[in-house]
């Protein structure tokens, strides 16, 4: 199993930027494809963006291509979410995912952090 924990979330002004990252621990000896999603209130969870195993296979949804950025460094087993040019439609909590495997799906997703919550405000 893999556990996470999700740390960087606030409150930042519309424009700004923000950096989620995401610590994963257990057994991360093996390839995971990490995952970044979020659940605004009265909404249902949506998927954000995923990252493959190298780094090289990325995705991300159409609401924050273009302005999110995600990245890992697998020697620190983390994973990292750049939000810029933010928007309140943005404000959620997030929540980081993984999944054992190469492929880079929109759902799948076995393990969890506990969610952090982005505070987009005019």
């Amino acid at each position: 199993q893999v556990q996470l924990v999700e740390s960087g979330g606030g409150l930042v002004q519309t424009g700004g930027s923000l950096r989620l990252s995401c610590a994963a621990s257990g057994r991360t000896g093996y390839s995971y494809t990490m995952g970044w999603f979020r659940q605004a209130p009265g909404k249902e969870r949506e998927f954000v963006a995923a990252i493959g195993w190298t780094g090289g296979n990325t995705d991300y949804a159409d609401s924050v291509k273009g302005r999110f950025t995600v990245s890992r460094d697998n020697a620190k087993n983390t994973a990292s979410l750049q939000m810029n040019s933010l928007k309140l439609e943005d404000t959620a909590v997030y929540y980081c995912a993984a999944r054992y495997g190469v492929v880079v799906p929109r759902m799948g997703y076995n393990y969890w952090g506990q969610g952090t919550q982005v505070t987009v405000s005019s």
